[in-house]
């Protein structure tokens, strides 16, 4: 199985971040998707003080340039890393064509794939790619395993481009607890399965939930 180290600036400084990039591919890491990442206020830990050093464009910018043998700085390296570098996109921005403008510039600082913000509205999502495919560049599904009507809830008045249909949280919402895991399956399996001859992959955030992806593939016939 092949990882995808996710490197999120918000994290760390840009000596740190350099840093963790060549000690993945002293490690064996090859494939790397670069986030800037959400402030951590909407994390489990609120109070801890973001870095945002540098952003996403700028560190695809520092891995290619580790890439062609030199550091952030210019100094050159004793031989090079190899990574298939990554970003992410938001297909439920609005206006999307912010989020086109910023593909196309993480394409021109080295991205090779994307991985999108989690999925709900399937036809927005078709609409993005048709508008996507002119990079014709991979492009990976975002799936979130819906557990509450609650984290629906969350979700949509806290982060941008992500938009739970009131079909979604109603459904969760009138589901008893014990029955929860096996409706958020069904919530996933018809996102997947409307997503699947649009993009290039699927990409599962379990958030805790990771004992139901098995049932989530098996259900989606991916497995």
């Amino acid at each position: 199985m092949e990882p995808i180290f996710q490197l999120t600036c918000r994290d760390r400084n840009r000596i740190s971040l350099q840093s963790d990039l060549l000690n993945a591919h002293v490690l064996g890491i090859r494939n790397v998707l670069i986030l800037t990442g959400d402030h951590p206020v909407l994390g489990d830990h609120p109070d801890a003080k973001p870095v945002f050093d540098l952003d996403s464009v700028s560190l695809l910018r520092v891995a290619s340039g580790l890439m062609e043998g030199r550091d952030m700085n210019g100094n050159e390296l004793d031989g090079s890393p190899n990574f298939c570098l990554g970003a992410v996109v938001n297909p439920g921005a609005d206006p999307i064509e912010l989020q086109l403008l910023k593909m196309k510039k993480k394409i021109d600082c080295g991205a090779k794939y994307f991985q999108t913000q989690a999925v709900f509205d399937i036809d927005k999502f078709s609409e993005f790619m048709n508008q996507a495919r002119k990079f014709e560049i991979p492009i990976i599904g975002g799936i979130i395993i819906l557990k509450s009507a609650g984290m629906a809830r969350f979700m949509n008045d806290n982060i941008a481009g992500v938009q739970v249909p009131e079909k979604y949280i109603k459904k969760i919402a009138n589901t008893d607890k014990s029955d929860r895991p096996k409706v958020a399956i069904e919530i996933a399996t018809e996102l997947i399965e409307g997503m699947k001859n649009l993009c290039q992959g699927v990409h599962i955030m379990a958030l805790g939930w990771e004992r139901y992806v098995p049932d989530l593939l098996r259900a989606t016939s991916l497995i």
